[in-house]
């Protein structure tokens, strides 16, 4: 009897049936052998404990999570944790080593807000439209030509990137 009148009765391929012949003529058995490769370090649960972590807090360390996973009786390396976490479709990054906005400028813009909370709406109507006409006025009118005239390369740069940045 062949594989393809096996394959027919069990309603598998006949590549699937001479897979398992093959490997039972070798190995005397028909369940899947041990894979090569050593085992993982992280286990299924600290995996999850990782996951959550780093979803939780997205600017976690890796060095904060190798002690976490120490301080759980399991040690790895930050390699490790870089691996464990791209394969869980996360991808690392480096942290800004300086803060987006510095303490000056943050008491600047909570003293700005406290001073014009209180305003009108004619007042920033009024101020806004002095400010834009400013910077207008500031704009090269060669700038505004060189915009007009590149524009079309410019889109055509948009869509190739499917939206994201460009070097324009």
């Amino acid at each position: 009897m062949g594989y393809k009148t096996i394959g027919k009765q069990l309603g598998e391929k006949e590549t699937t049936v001479g897979a398992i012949i093959q490997k039972w003529k070798k190995h005397k058995m028909t369940i899947n052998r041990p894979r090569s490769g050593a085992p993982r370090k992280i286990s299924p649960r600290g995996v999850s404990m990782i996951m959550r972590k780093v979803r939780d807090q997205p600017r976690t360390t890796r060095e904060e999570l190798v002690n976490d996973l120490k301080a759980a009786g399991t040690t790895v390396t930050k390699k490790t944790i870089s691996n464990t976490l791209r394969r869980n479709g996360l991808k690392s990054c480096s942290a800004r080593k300086v803060p987006l906005l510095k303490k000056t400028h943050v008491q600047a813009r909570l003293k700005f807000a406290n001073e014009h909370l209180n305003d009108s709406e004619k007042a920033w109507e009024k101020d806004l439209e002095r400010i834009c006409k400013e910077e207008w006025a500031k704009i090269p009118p060669e700038m505004c030509a060189n915009l007009v005239t590149n524009y079309k390369k410019r889109l055509t740069s948009v869509l190739a990137n499917k939206g994201f940045s460009t070097k324009y």
